[in-house]
Formats: C-alpha cells, sequence, structure tokens
C-alpha cells in the first residue's frame, strides 16, 4: 500500500477522554505495538489521563485514523494509528503509535497534519519510546529535534543466588541515626508522599507534578502493591525518600519484569546515602518476589543517577527521545 491511499482515511478527533469501547481499541493497538517493539507506545501518565473520568478538552485531546476493509489485512475496519496530546494549559505532550500491520503508510504523518490543522503545534513537544528512525524522520519534517533522552537500563540476574546477593542489599545498620525504612500505608501516607514528591523532583516535568488523582490512579492498578513501596522516615516519621517498584507481568511467555519505577529524595534529606539505600532495598524486595530482570527509567544526562546504576550493575537497554522544535 502507498501513502497516498491514507488520504482518504477519515481521522476522528476526541476533545477530552474517549468511551469505554474506543478505550479498548486504543489499547489493543497499544498492546500490538508492545509486542512488535519490545516497549509501550505511550508513557503511563498518556493511558492514566486517556482513562480518567475529569478528563476534558482541556487535557487530552485524542486523534484516530481507521484503515477501510479494503486497506485492511483482516476483515472491517482497523484502528492504524492514535496520536493523543495530553495538555497542561498552554503545552502539551504529543505521542503516536501506529499498528505494526499499517505502517511505512504515511499514517504517523496523517496524524500529525491533523493535528496542525485542528490545534496547531504550539507549546507541543513529543515522546518517541525507543528512539525510531521513522520517529525522528518524522520530527524533522516539522521542524522539531532531540531535546532529551531517558534511558532505559536493566539489571538481569543471571542465575539464582543466595546469601552473597542478601549481602549485597540495604541492611539496618546502613540506614542514618534517626532514620528507618517502612513501607507504605494506603490511606494515611499519600499526602506525606506527595509532599516528599514534589520536593525531590521540583524541577522534574513529569514526576513533580503528579496530583493526587494521579497517585490513586495508580494505587487503583492491578500492579500496586505497597508491600513494595519503600520509606525512608524520620523520628517524627516524616518522609525522607522512597523507593516505589513494580513489576510488569509477563507477556505472551515472557517473564514479568521489575521496576525501580521511583526513587526520590527530599533536599534535606541528601548527602545521607538514601538513595543507595532504598535501591538496593527496592531490588532486594523485587528478587526475593522471583523478578529475575530488573528496569528503570534516568535522564541520560543525569550522571549520578546513571553512574549509581551502573555500580548496581545496571546497563543501557533501549532509550527514548523527547521532540521540540528546533527554535526552542
Amino acid at each position: 500500500m502507498s501513502p497516498a491511499k491514507t488520504d482518504s482515511w477519515p481521522v476522528t478527533v476526541i476533545p477530552g477522554a474517549p468511551g469505554p469501547e474506543i478505550l479498548r481499541e486504543i489499547q489493543a493497538v497499544v498492546d500490538a505495538a508492545e509486542d512488535a517493539d519490545g516497549n509501550p507506545p505511550f508513557s503511563e501518565q498518556t493511558l492514566v489521563e486517556l482513562k480518567s473520568t475529569g478528563a476534558g478538552p482541556h487535557s487530552v485531546l485524542t486523534l484516530l485514523t481507521y484503515a477501510p476493509e479494503d486497506a485492511s489485512p483482516t476483515a472491517g475496519e482497523d484502528l492504524a494509528g492514535v496520536a493523543v496530546v495530553v495538555l497542561n494549559g498552554n503545552e502539551g505532550v504529543l505521542e503516536i503509535v501506529v499498528h505494526p500491520a499499517y505502517r511505512n503508510d504515511g499514517v504517523g504523518a496523517m496524524l500529525a497534519d491533523k493535528l496542525v490543522e485542528v490545534r496547531g503545534l504550539q507549546g507541543i513537544k513529543a515522546w518517541s519510546h525507543g528512539d525510531h528512525e521513522a520517529a525522528a524522520d518524522l520530527a524533522a519534517s516539522y521542524g522539531y529535534r532531540a531535546i532529551r533522552e531517558l534511558w532505559r537500563m536493566r539489571l538481569v540476574r543471571q542465575a539464582p543466588q543466595s546469601g552473597d546477593l542478601a549481602a549485597q542489599q540495604a541492611a539496618p545498620a546502613d540506614m542514618p541515626d534517626g532514620v528507618r525504612l517502612r513501607t507504605f500505608i494506603p490511606g494515611q501516607d499519600e499526602e506525606g508522599w506527595l509532599a516528599a514528591n514534589a520536593a525531590a523532583f521540583a524541577h522534574h516535568p513529569e514526576q513533580g507534578a503528579m496530583t493526587l488523582a494521579d497517585l490513586r490512579a495508580r494505587m487503583a492498578e492491578p500492579w500496586f502493591d505497597p508491600a513494595g513501596f519503600f520509606l525512608a522516615v524520620n523520628d517524627e516519621d516524616q518522609i525522607l525518600g522512597f523507593h516505589w517498584t513494580k513489576v510488569h507481568p509477563g507477556r505472551h511467555g515472557q517473564e514479568a519484569m521489575g521496576e525501580v519505577y521511583v526513587v526520590g529524595v527530599t533536599p534535606g534529606a541528601q548527602g545521607m546515602g538514601l538513595g543507595r539505600i532504598l535501591t538496593k532495598a527496592g531490588i532486594a524486595h523485587l528478587q526475593k518476589t522471583g523478578m529475575r530482570a530488573i528496569m528503570l527509567y534516568v535522564d541520560a544526562d543525569n550522571e549520578a543517577a546513571v553512574s549509581l546504576y551502573r555500580k548496581l550493575g545496571f546497563t543501557k537497554w533501549d532509550s527514548d527521545v523527547m521532540y521540540g522544535p528546533m527554535s526552542a
């Protein structure tokens, strides 16, 4: 099929959260792309926004295009591609996913063109999850360049270990005086954690902006487990740092994978070694639950964090790239 054939494919624009049926179709395309590429095409926050009952035209803009029956490898119409813009005032983040069956047909460009038509690209940045060459070419065609790189790093335990693994992990003796580790208590720690998270990630464009609704949405997900959500607290039970772990279930015969989901230390507790202690505690927890592989995301230019993770045995696995206007 030539790209010209997609010119007649209609693009549906949905301001706000899509309905349940369309959400299921979007999730099916997301799953197909993840199976083909080995990484998710949408960020977690985008999926949270799509599912939010409070999402309106001010927060989410969704564009969808369906392949007609005569262009489809299966009977009927297929959802060929989806573009989602998560908005925050006059700014937004764009993500595009194209079903593997309809790649190299100009679907991504068609969705981007429609976005230009209905909203324009003012204030819009775009993620490419996996740093695909096609995404780089598409970004360049709109005058965008790479402005941020997010690494995925992975730690793989080749064979079960015994006491030597436990000896490498954080022990109570490693804790600074007046600091102890405990796990997150739902119904008690939400506000305290949000305050600690905002302080720890004051300059982070996504993590630092997390709201109570965002936190509760993640707590409602099947993967949430407070036993894997570690807090470092002082004698007054104030949160100084945290390590929230996550487990990704296995797909299509692949093993489940653990994640160093988020590690943060408040500014006042910097220099106490809590980042390393919390990271080790979370890794130990994930490995005790049977995770052979553990992954994490880290900004490529965060030299201190990258150095810590390398010392713990993590290596670069893949990368995501954010694109923005060349004038930015």
